[in-house]
Parts: C-alpha cells; structure tokens; sequence
C-alpha cells in the first residue's frame, strides 16, 4: 500500500510538471508571435474592435470587446471579456455575449446598478447591467432601417456570467440606420439614467429611471464637429476643474479622422440632464495618431476617468500582417481638463501604474543633443520601453527605432509647422493597404518654452505624450524584426535636463 501511494504520488507530480511545461509553452509561444504586443492587451486569438462595456466594481476592472471568435477579420460579433486589477496585467475570461436571434451584439456599456433600479438584483446582490446594441443581419440584409437596437443583459456574480433580459429590446430603433453604441451612465441632478447613442451624423440623449424605459431628452450634433464619417462610441461625463464641473462628449468618427479614417473627436460643454451645450464649436481630437478609435471610459471609477481605445484603423485592420489575432488596445490614459488661452483641453497620461511594466532604467541629466546613438548608452532594444525626456526650450528633435533590415520608424518635432509627426514611411511592411506608409501630423498646444515627451514602445506600436499630454499620438507598425536600434538627433543643439530610458520586466502571465 506504501509503495502504491508513493507512486501515485510520483505520477501525480510527473502530470503537474507536465501540465506546467505545456502551459509555459503555450505562454511562450503567445508573447513571440510576430508583432504580438507585449504590454498591451491583445485577444489570445482571432478578432478584437471596439472595448465595450468597461466598468469597475470589487476591486476588478472588466474589459469586454468585440469579438469574433472564428476569424481573424470581423465577422459574427461577440462580447470577449477580460479583467485587470492594475490596469496593466489582464486575465482572458470567457466570451461574456453571444449572438442570438436579435443579431450580433454590439458595442454598449456596463453600470452598477446599485440602487437596484432595473429590478434584475436578487437577495442582496447588486447587479451589473450592460446595456449594448443588437444589430440584425437579416434586417440589414433586407435593406431595412431598423436593424439595431438597444438591449440588456444582467449579472449577479460580478461579471462572471450574463443573462439577457427577456424583454429585449427596451429601445426601438425609430428608423435610423446607424443607431448604436450605447453609453449610459447615472445622472445625480435629473436622478436618472442618461444614455449617450450615436444616431447616424449626431447624437441622440435618452433618459430612463429604471434602464428598461426610455425617453429621447435631445440631440446634439448634426451642425458641429468633424462630419467626415459615421458617428459612433459616444461617451459623456464630467471632469472638476478647480471646482468647476465641466463636461466632456467624446464621439468617434469613421472616417474622417485628422490624419486620415478613424478617429476620436470632443467637445467641451455643459449638461443639464436634458441637453448637452459645447463651449464653443471647434473640432478637436482626442489622439492624433492613426491608430486611436472607439476609445471611451470605464465606469464607476470615481473622479477618475480612465480611457482606453482600440489600437487600429478602419482603413487597415482586417488586412493588417498578424497571423493569428487581430487587434490591439491602447495603454489605459488618465483623463483631465487643462485650460489654455481660456478654452479647455482634454489632456491624456499614461496612468501610473504603467511604470510598473518597467525595470531597468538608465537615467541622463544635462545633456547636450545633435547626433546620439541611445543604443550605445544603454543596449539593444530586446523588447518594449519607455522613454522621457524633458528640456528647457523646445527644438527640432527626431527618434529614430531601427533593425538590421534598415527599416525605420521616426518620430519627432518639427519647430517650423509647430508640429509632432510619427512617420512610418519606411517602418517595415506597409504594402499592405496604401495609405498605411505615410507620416502623420499633430499639432503642439503646449505654450510653455519647456517640453516633456514620453514615449511608449511595444513590439509593434508607439504612444506618444507631449505637452502634459495635450499632445497625443498612437500607432502602429510591423518590421520585418524587432527593432532594435534607437537614435536621437536634432538640427540644433538640444538640451536635455533629463532623459529617463527604462526596460519592460519579465513578460507576466496573463
């Protein structure tokens, strides 16, 4: 009998060891695909667009996302679903939605329902609504109006399972095309649900005490902003500034973005709980980068507004040279107002708790920039890093990432246009769609003669933040190798007080 249960003893370890080399494996072999992104979240496989539903509650951040779960272009839609304490280490979770007779399931969002408003909690338990849009093939198909629309499904196990509200939909679709993206979000002042839906070229406000019945409050829209393209994935919400409550409306737009398809517009205002009032009707962007869309916020965080967007272009995405996904999402940003030349800006930062990615770290003081070769000062470029700098008077300057292939992507100011460019001309394979090679533009807003600039390198992207993070830029990129190389120039003399060069830690499980 001893001897039976010692080896039943060495055969159980024999399997755990085994188990655990094959889960290593599989993990290894995850974090060296081609162009897989190292500290970004990416779906283990297939298809990923728009973050949907994202809400905070316990402790545990829920990301969900359009999914196709049978292909690596879009296709039959799901809600994936995956969690982060941090913000930065993110476990996959089971696909959270699935289509059904109503249609695939598209974007939406997800509330506490604390106050049990919706009636879906049970014996004390509070539920989590996500509120999405349906969207019917078959109607589409047929050439219809009405193909979406708005839909609700509940949990009560804080986001591990979902059930679908029975009387689905709650809101009809009154004939409109485009009629999607549900954001909804609790009003104090009108005490009631407020929910921000893209209707085609504007936005359409509705209002309801219980999240089942709806009433249309306003629109907003149709004669301001960027119109280039559909509207889509609005978000509205408040910021303080100094005291003062100001709100902000983010609405994605594609195409029509500032350097061309997707991007992400906002406007500055005021709500009542029945109608929003910009401040004024200029169009600005969020991120001038080519790869920032259908970026919006987690709710129920607080004060705090944490932004996250999908890392790709419309233009580009189903035909982008990854193998066995597709999609990508942004470091998650910290959002706040600034005030320049009385007009408020929305500015973007990296949240904090990105630097926790980040080991080795090399720092430089008072240095004095035309031709600097980083990599002799700190090593090859082996995987994702982050880089800040900051000076006294803002030059030209370029940073150059490269690989043995001579292939190269810039990025840089060019003080004459007063302007940041990431030019991915000759960055590696860009065949692949025509307008994917090209140098892209942002404008500098920053007055101040100082200058910061951080830079987040992935394996296969760069998010650029300059000006207290006025300045935004995000994009994508696929070399033929890693790039390993990073150069520092600048027609002028540069003068550096601090250049911070730090090193991604050991990838961790997720």
């Amino acid at each position: 009998m001893l001897l039976l249960k010692h080896l039943f003893t060495i055969a159980f370890a024999f399997h755990f060891f085994l188990c655990s080399a094959q889960k290593q494996a599989a993990t290894t072999l995850y974090y060296h695909e081609p162009h897989r992104s190292q500290i970004h979240f990416t779906p283990k496989e297939h298809w990923m667009n728009d973050p949907n539903g994202m809400v905070h509650y316990n402790g545990v951040y829920h990301l969900f996302y359009q999914h196709h779960p049978g292909s690596t272009v879009f296709g039959p839609i799901h809600w994936g679903h995956a969690t982060t304490r941090d913000l930065i280490h993110w476990q996959h979770q089971p696909i959270a939605l699935y289509p059904d007779s109503l249609g695939w399931i598209f974007s939406g969002s997800a509330v506490v329902d604390y106050k049990n408003t919706s009636g879906f909690g049970r014996q004390g338990k509070v539920p989590l609504v996500a509120i999405f849009t349906h969207h019917s093939v078959k109607g589409e198909q047929e050439g219809r109006s009405d193909y979406q629309n708005q839909s609700l499904a509940y949990s009560l196990d804080e986001g591990k399972t979902w059930t679908k509200y029975k009387g689905n939909p709650v809101l009809k679709n009154p004939g409109i095309k485009d009629f999607r993206d549900p954001k909804v979000s609790w009003n104090e002042v009108a005490d009631k649900w407020i929910m921000t839906l893209a209707t085609l070229d504007h936005i359409t406000f509705y209002s309801s005490p219980n999240l089942k019945d709806w009433t249309k409050e306003s629109a907003f829209g149709k004669e301001t902003g960027a119109h280039g393209g559909v509207w889509e994935c609005p978000d509205l919400f408040s910021l303080n500034y100094q005291g003062k409550k100001i709100w902000v409306l983010i609405v994605n737009i594609n195409p029509g973005g500032p350097n061309g398809g997707s991007g992400t517009q906002y406007f500055v205002g005021d709500f009542d709980g029945h109608q929003f009032t910009p401040f004024d009707k200029e169009t600005r962007w969020l991120d001038y980068g080519p790869d920032e869309y259908a970026g919006v916020t987690f709710s129920n965080t607080g004060n705090r507004k944490l932004f996250l967007g999908w890392m790709s272009n419309w233009q580009y995405a189903q035909v982008v040279p990854t193998q066995k996904w597709r999609g990508a999402m942004t470091v998650p940003r910290e959002l706040s107002l600034k005030k320049l030349n009385g007009k408020y800006l929305l500015a973007s930062t990296p949240v904090a708790a990105v630097n926790n990615l980040f080991g080795r770290s090399l720092q430089f003081q008072n240095m004095l920039v035309t031709d600097l070769d980083l990599t002799a000062k700190t090593g090859k470029l082996t995987g994702p890093a982050i880089i800040k700098m900051a000076g006294d008077t803002m030059k030209d300057f370029s940073i150059t990432l490269s690989n043995s292939l001579d292939e190269q992507l810039v990025i840089g100011f060019d003080k004459s246009r007063n302007e940041f460019f990431i030019d991915r001309t000759r960055s590696g394979n860009v065949g692949f769609e025509k307008d994917f090679g090209k140098r892209h533009m942002a404008p500098r807003f920053s007055t101040s003669q100082n200058f910061d600039c951080t830079l987040i390198i992935d394996k296969a992207s760069v998010e650029l933040f300059t000006g207290d993070g006025l300045t935004v830029m995000t994009a994508i990129f696929f070399p033929g190798e890693d790039y390993s190389n990073i150069r520092m120039q600048s027609k002028e003399e540069l003068k550096l007080k601090s250049l911070d060069v730090s090193f991604q830690k050991q990838p961790k499980q997720y």
